[in-house]
């Protein structure tokens, strides 16, 4: 038996990896799509349903939200996404500010009340300083954060070597400025925030995700899949769906594993 276990369990080492592979295959081919992409045809939105701005993450465009757009639309969400830049890489307080000035221009011509933000990765921290430090708790009705270290990792020192000269990769570091910044001061009432973590993200684990306050929702799988993977994709579509304070299975700081 411990023969057969072994080589179950080697298979499915194996079996992960391959899987691992095509998510990251198909979160750079996207990726590569740029920002000159097309939305994602849109159908009738959800009755009182807020729209749903999309942020990519570091070093990535809009291209590599468009499975998320695409799944998201289909549910009955209205969806929006946003260029930072060729490639996301800069000052994640500059790109906060960004964000304020599309959602206020949004908002002036749609007589908007509220929105929903999901960002991914660095996308988060983007959402998250908005919510935080430039007034987006006025505008912003659930935050969703996809593997977005909150507490910083240290695979941002790749980044340091990819885009030297992107602030962005020195502010996701642990005990950055930034993140000492950021931490300061509560989380604002009335805006619900959820982090949603990979059981196998190694850019992001789960522990670097965790934020006091916020409700934490771990699915199988990794960085790359927390966009391309279409579980993510349907369990975001029903937190975003929700009329609820929080979903009844996940309490503040508790942990739902899907």
């Amino acid at each position: 038996m411990r023969l057969l276990d072994w080589v179950s369990s080697g298979s499915s080492i194996l079996g992960r990896g391959a899987l691992d592979s095509r998510r990251a295959a198909s979160f750079v081919r996207h990726t590569l799509r740029g920002n000159r992409v097309a939305p994602a045809p849109a159908g009738r939105p959800a009755e009182n349903q807020p729209p749903v701005l999309l942020i990519h993450g570091y070093l990535a465009t809009r291209g590599s939200l468009h499975l998320l757009e695409r799944r998201l639309t289909e549910m009955g969400h209205l969806v929006l996404t946003y260029r930072l830049g060729l490639v996301h890489a800069g000052d994640i307080c500059e790109s906060a500010a960004k964000i304020a000035a599309k959602v206020e221009s949004i908002a002036a011509q749609s007589h908007l009340d509220r929105l929903d933000i999901v960002g991914h990765s660095m996308g988060g921290l983007v959402g998250l300083y908005y919510v935080k430090r430039m007034g987006g708790r006025r505008r912003v009705r659930r935050l969703i954060m996809l593997g977005t270290p909150t507490s910083g990792t240290w695979s941002a020192l790749l980044g340091v070597a990819l885009a030297p000269l992107g602030r962005a990769s020195l502010q996701l570091l642990p005990d950055s400025a930034f993140l000492r910044e950021l931490e300061e001061g509560t989380l604002p009432d009335g805006v619900e925030i959820f982090s949603v973590a990979g059981d196998c993200d190694r850019l992001a684990p789960p522990s670097t995700t965790r934020l006091r306050g916020v409700s934490h929702v771990c699915l199988p799988t990794n960085h790359a899949g927390l966009l391309v993977d279409a579980q993510v994709a349907q369990v975001v579509g029903e937190i975003l769906a929700n009329p609820m304070t929080a979903p009844s299975e996940a309490a503040s700081d508790g942990a739902l594993h899907r």
